[in-house]
């Protein structure tokens, strides 16, 4: 029996013998297909929920994927496991009020009384809690890097918006929509189809990404720049500020010995890491004597090729409104 027969037929038990609540408690235990169920059965009344209110069209389509997202991310946080559909349909709601305001961040809003009272964790602390992890990073990992790296940049990223995203990848905001769209159907698609495969364990990948981004920023702070841009870029590899100056490994180098001459720290706050892709984000932290000299964050976008940076794009995102 193919591997597709046999996630189909395991779904169609699972809908059959499992309640909602039931479904959410297999789900928030790590089981993708449990999850891949739940959303299945209530995709259509999320789905005339973005109609409603939007209309026939890709805002709509967008509103139900970013939906089904938000929902693998956080299904861990619903604390009334028999209301998962309102759940469901609220977060739809606030996506589509939020598409009608014009484009906002991360769309993760819903009541509270379906969520747990403590501090809502980051969305990749959300996925490293659970066994769904892995099939969620090796889904990522599947993507193209253009559908991948749009993907990071809205989901696990400070620059969530489409503008801040366009600006990082140099492409309009049309086809960060567009992008997002075919990686959230391939996401959300997946995921009905019970991802019941085994996937290697990414928890010591992840590690790994994180200590060496913290050695690597400790090293540039102690003046050692110049030492890891010899060590893990391209020697051709290029360097991007959105909006400002393009050049070569000289470039950050400088950029950096600048910084430091200024009495600029920066302090890593965030891995994000698939494929080809990697992310660190920093808090940049002024000087005493000049605290407003730069903006509180960066982050690094690097575009790896065997292992070594062949594109570095840096950027400051921008606060949502509130």
């Amino acid at each position: 029996m193919s591997r597709s027969v046999q996630n189909r037929r395991f779904g169609e038990e699972l809908g059959v013998t499992q309640g909602d609540a039931g479904l959410v408690a297999l789900a928030q235990a790590g089981d993708a297909g449990a999850l891949g169920v739940l959303l299945t059965r209530h995709e259509a009344g999320m789905r005339a929920v973005a109609l409603s209110m939007l209309g026939y069209g890709p805002d709509a389509e967008d509103a139900v994927q970013d939906a089904l997202v938000t929902a693998l991310r956080r299904i861990g946080e619903v604390r009334d496991p028999a209301a998962v559909g309102p759940w469901l349909r609220t977060i739809v709601r606030n996506n589509a009020r939020m598409a009608l305001r014009g484009p906002r961040p991360v769309p993760v809003a819903e009541p509270d009384w379906f969520a747990q009272p403590a501090t809502s964790p980051t969305p990749e602390e959300a996925l490293d809690s659970a066994a769904m992890r892995d099939w969620v990073w090796h889904a990522l990992g599947e993507l193209s890097e253009p559908d991948r790296l749009v993907t990071l940049l809205r989901y696990f990223s400070d620059a969530s918006s489409y503008e801040q995203i366009a600006a990082v990848c140099g492409v309009p905001v049309g086809t960060v929509r567009s992008r997002l769209s075919h990686a959230r159907r391939a996401l959300a698609g997946g995921l009905r189809t019970a991802a019941t495969a085994a996937h290697a364990d990414v928890r010591a990948a992840g590690d790994a990404r994180w200590r060496e981004g913290r050695d690597m920023i400790d090293t540039a702070m102690r003046g050692d720049f110049d030492r890891v841009v010899r060590e893990s870029w391209w020697p051709d590899a290029e360097m991007v500020v959105p909006g400002g100056r393009r050049g070569g490994r000289d470039l950050a180098i400088r950029g950096m010995t600048s910084d430091l001459e200024a009495g600029i720290r920066q302090r890593l706050r965030n891995v994000v890491a698939s494929g080809d892709v990697l992310i660190w984000e920093t808090d940049l932290i002024s000087p005493p004597d000049d605290p407003e000299h730069c903006p509180p964050a960066a982050l690094w976008l690097q575009q790896l090729h065997e292992g070594r940076v062949r594109r570095f794009t840096l950027f400051h995102p921008v606060a949502a409104p509130l």
